[in-house]
């Protein structure tokens, strides 16, 4: 299989994901105080925002790839 079809196949995969999913969520743990043997650590939930338009533009960017791809190897 072509490098450029393989790339287009994995943007398309990660193109649907993004459409799928609409963020992603992650807990960070932070030390707010640290004085000897006393530690405080406080837990953020943290959230990343997956913009429509570039699941849309993966996957027509990877379509792009795999036709060029193919076009190239015939």
């Amino acid at each position: 299989m072509k490098p450029m079809v393989l790339v287009g196949i994995v943007l398309i995969a990660l193109g649907v994901i993004g459409l799928a999913v609409d963020n992603i969520s992650f807990t960070e743990h932070k030390t707010v105080i640290d004085a000897g043997p006393l530690k405080v650590t406080a837990a953020e939930q943290k959230t990343i925002p997956i913009p429509t338009i570039a699941g849309i533009a993966a996957v027509i960017v990877g379509l792009g790839l795999c036709v060029m791809g193919s076009r190239r190897s015939a």
